[in-house]
């Protein structure tokens, strides 16, 4: 339980106790420490007689003192009370000790040390916040343990429980390309952002991170609502819309993304959020567009001091100077996007490992299979479960199943999107899975069976982002086949509207 100070006021005094701290019209007056609890043991008992034995044994505890130390304090202290002539006075009397003669007020206030315990958990939510906005993974990692004790200090309290909900789904985004995902955390995500909400349902910052983490879960219409009404409550804070671009598609991100840098103007990731629906809707000069400004803002933020991580931005330049036949500087934008790694930002290992699986595929298309394997070694070093690195580094070993390369196919894309909804096939499970099998047959020069594969994973996936970069997709190479491939980009274009 924290301590808390008594407060006397009488005349223009008031004096605390315990810390014994006597101040006189707002300013502090320095008394001896044993007068000024004299003067507390008198007014706390104002209008009462306070017997000598009583007043010496409060001033001077066991040491041992004549009748005459007590007269000095009380002599000293009517000196003190002078200040406030014919209100304030202590009075002797007779035989019996003294009293003290005014009107004196009570109350309670918290102590300096009780509040510096109360603030404690708000200043540690601060901390914690400021540490996920890092999205380094140390800091997430010490930010989840600092939001943890605050809620076990005060579980009723809304940001403490908004805290710990972040700081779990990013504990989760952290190992989801992992060999085993923190399903734990993503439970915890989820009950601790309902909760949040709950607690403070007119809380735009709950509802904007109870989205984000149902979008993780799948929910992605709750997830989308749950960003809608977070905006709607509070559409001057640039979070809300960055969330609601992070788990929505096509239009919505493009304007959510747009708000985002209208509140908050050069913000990396809105600028690669909305090149993702440009590169999906096949409109490559807005994708590099953004990138590129995405990029210049980051440099800028790096001159300043400030670091907002441009994760992710060279990565997918890098893909788009690929689609355009530069493999020179795709792998430069590669090795940039490498350089990032080392700074422990919560996406960097994912990106890397895309960038190395790109690497991958451009060794392949110069012919060079030793380097290719060493770059799908690295992928695979970083994010174990890469379909895409596993199925490619497959075939090169040899270890895909046989088949006919090139042989006539008599069904279409149409059968196999009819056959898709008849019946989901494991390579509907993910996009990713979808892309690994095709790549399976890309490498085995069936253009057409991987194309097949796609566009029936596609129909068969709910509205959303699925698949959005299968433009840029460095080993399937969709832009060297147009003709096997339109009718696929054409369906892809359609969900990005």
């Amino acid at each position: 339980m924290h301590d808390r100070a008594t407060v006397y006021t009488f005349g223009d005094f008031t004096l605390a106790t315990p810390g014994q701290r006597l101040e006189h019209r707002g300013s502090q007056v320095f008394v001896s420490e044993r007068h000024l609890v004299v003067l507390g043991h008198l007014v706390a008992h104002a209008g009462t007689v306070v017997s000598k034995e009583a007043l010496i044994a409060a001033g001077w505890g066991d040491i041992a003192v004549t009748d005459n130390s007590l007269e000095q304090a009380v002599s000293a202290l009517r000196r003190l009370l002078g200040a406030d002539p014919g209100r304030l006075s202590i009075e002797t009397v007779a035989r019996r000790g003294y009293r003290f003669v005014g009107d004196v007020a009570v109350s309670v206030r918290e102590s300096d040390a009780s509040l510096d315990a109360l603030l404690a958990p708000h200043r540690a939510f601060v901390d914690g916040r400021a540490a996920l906005e890092s999205l380094e993974r140390d800091a997430i990692t010490r930010a989840r343990e600092v939001f943890e004790s605050v809620v076990a200090e005060i579980p009723h309290y809304a940001p403490a429980r908004l805290g710990l909900a972040n700081a779990c789904i990013l504990t989760y985004e952290m190992t989801r390309v992992s060999s085993r995902p923190d399903a734990d955390a993503l439970a915890h995500a989820v009950q601790h952002a309902r909760d949040a909400c709950r607690l403070d349902a007119d809380s735009a910052e709950a509802w904007a991170t109870l989205g984000f983490v149902l979008d993780r879960t799948g929910a992605s219409r709750d997830a989308v609502a749950a960003c809608r009404r977070a905006v709607a409550l509070d559409p001057a804070t640039w979070r809300h819309p960055l969330r609601l671009a992070n788990v929505s598609w096509g239009d919505e991100r493009l304007r959510a993304a747009q708000r985002t840098l209208a509140l908050f103007p050069g913000f990396p990731q809105a600028h690669w959020l909305a090149a993702t629906v440009h590169v999906a809707r096949q409109a490559f000069t807005e994708a590099e567009r953004e990138l590129r400004t995405g990029l210049a803002a980051v440099e800028g933020q790096l001159a300043g001091g400030a670091r907002f991580s441009g994760v992710g931005l060279h990565w997918l330049l890098g893909l788009l100077h690929l689609r355009a036949g530069d493999a020179t500087q795709a792998l430069e934008a590669f090795a940039r996007e490498l350089a990032e790694e080392p700074h422990g930002h919560l996406y960097a290992r994912e990106s890397c490992a895309n960038s190395w699986y790109a690497i991958a595929a451009v060794r392949l298309r110069h012919g060079d299979r030793g380097a290719a394997q060493e770059a799908l070694r690295e992928t695979l070093q970083r994010t174990p479960r890469h379909p895409l690195a596993l199925a490619a580094l497959w075939s090169l070993r040899g270890e895909a199943h046989p088949s006919g390369a090139g042989a006539t196919r008599t069904s279409t894309i149409e059968d196999a999107v009819a056959s898709c909804r008849a019946a989901a096939t494991p390579l509907t499970a993910t996009m990713e899975g979808a892309f690994a099998g095709a790549a399976r047959h890309v490498l085995r020069a069936d253009h057409l069976a991987a194309a097949q594969i796609v566009a029936a994973a596609l129909t068969a996936a709910p509205p959303g982002s699925a698949g959005w970069w299968l433009p840029l997709e460095p080993l399937l190479d969709v832009t060297a086949l147009p003709d096997v491939w339109s009718g696929v980009l054409t369906l892809l274009r359609a969900r990005a509207m």
